[in-house]
């Protein structure tokens, strides 16, 4: 049986990794300066977040959409973002996305080490976590496959009023 008052914006939420902290406004110059990579967003659909303008409008979707702060536990750096959205208690499920983490911290524990924080949490609330991912972004797909996600649908978003292709997968609580 499933915890009720699903909380999408616990205060805190971490392990001996990475913590995430409700993303506020002010966090918006440190987090930009995380962002301001241009190799973090190549295969990203919208590839100017790098940007101080495109990035401006990814943080202005992302700030309501429930967001966390990724910071690393040892230093308290920022990593990046994510966020939980799409709430949908009749099918049970929620959707984790919105995410980058800076270039320093891939290929290691982290991205597995936040997303393991809100797949955990979810899971007390919902029976399914939904992930959006960009159709050309292969390292955010191969990310989520290594969750133990499935691919289950082909979806179109607008944005900035074009078609775009994405891949919806879901990951299904084993408990």
């Amino acid at each position: 049986m499933k915890i009720s008052n699903f909380n999408l914006q616990p205060e805190i939420l971490e392990n001996e990794i990475t913590k995430l902290i409700p993303l506020q406004e002010e966090h918006f110059e440190a987090l930009f300066d995380a962002a301001s990579d241009p190799l973090i967003w190549e295969q990203n659909p919208v590839k100017d977040r790098y940007q101080r303008e495109g990035f401006k409008a990814f943080f202005e979707i992302i700030i309501t959409k429930n967001p966390f702060l990724i910071l690393d536990k040892q230093t308290n750096e920022i990593m990046g973002t994510t966020s939980f959205y799409d709430y949908n208690s009749e099918k049970s499920n929620i959707a984790i996305g919105y995410t980058f983490i800076k270039r320093k911290y891939w290929g290691g524990p982290y991205n597995k080490s936040n997303k393991k924080l809100l797949i955990d949490y979810a899971f007390q609330y919902v029976d399914s976590v939904i992930f959006h991912v960009g159709a050309e972004n292969f390292r955010s797909q191969k990310a989520v496959l290594k969750l133990g996600a499935e691919k289950i649908n082909d979806v179109v978003f607008q944005i900035k009023g074009v078609d775009v292709p994405y891949y919806e997968y879901e990951l299904v609580n084993s408990k």
